[in-house]
């Protein structure tokens, strides 16, 4: 899948006041798990747009003066006024051990039911997986070809290879529900058909 490469600096003080200084630098603090000793390194905030600010889910490629790592984004902290990020953990990955993500799907196709006037509901919009990284697509394909109304996709009907869907097999990831618009519209010409009825065996009568 694919990754985006952030270059961090080493962080050696890390006092309350130091990290004022970096977050004032424009930059975030971040906390690096699972490769050995945690490493402590700051990130310009603006280098988290392209990795946060997404419906799709990246690796990412850790510079840190030097030193190279493939990581996850494990947590990432917002202020709970500004929004602005003031914390971020990234853990390690390991190309010979399974890791877990949550990835976007992508509906493809076109449903019988939304043509007959009902409407798509995506249920789940990322989904959980395990497995090898290189073995991990970009997003999972939800094919609604044969989608009726008053049906759905359900996790157990996905099948991406050598990936573990983690998520209830049972949980609906896409459905085609009756709108309103035609449920109002089937209502009325049901009215219809019976005043029509009635008006007949009145006149026959």
């Amino acid at each position: 899948m694919k990754t985006i490469a952030i270059k961090g600096d080493a962080r050696k003080d890390l006092g309350k006041s130091a990290t004022k200084q970096v977050r004032a630098a424009g930059q975030v603090p971040c906390v690096l798990y699972g490769a050995g000793e945690n490493l402590h390194f700051s990130v310009y905030e603006s280098d988290f747009s392209n990795l946060v600010y997404t419906p799709n889910t990246y690796l990412v490629r850790l510079d840190i003066e030097g030193k190279q790592v493939i990581a996850k984004l494990q947590d990432i902290q917002f202020h709970p006024v500004s929004e602005a990020i003031i914390h971020a953990d990234f853990y390690a990955l390991n190309l010979d051990n399974p890791v877990d993500l949550k990835l976007p799907i992508q509906v493809v196709g076109n449903s019988p039911g939304v043509r007959a006037g009902g409407k798509l509901q995506v249920k789940i919009r990322k989904l959980a997986v395990r497995g090898l990284i290189q073995n991990l697509p970009d997003f999972i394909e939800v094919n609604i070809d044969s989608l009726e109304i008053g049906k759905s996709v359900r996790v157990r009907e996905l099948n991406v290879e050598n990936v573990e869907l983690m998520d209830t097999p049972e949980n609906s990831v896409v459905s085609v529900v009756v709108t309103r618009a035609a449920r109002s519209a089937a209502a009325g010409a049901e009215e219809e058909g019976e005043e029509t009825t009635e008006e007949t065996a009145e006149a026959e009568a």
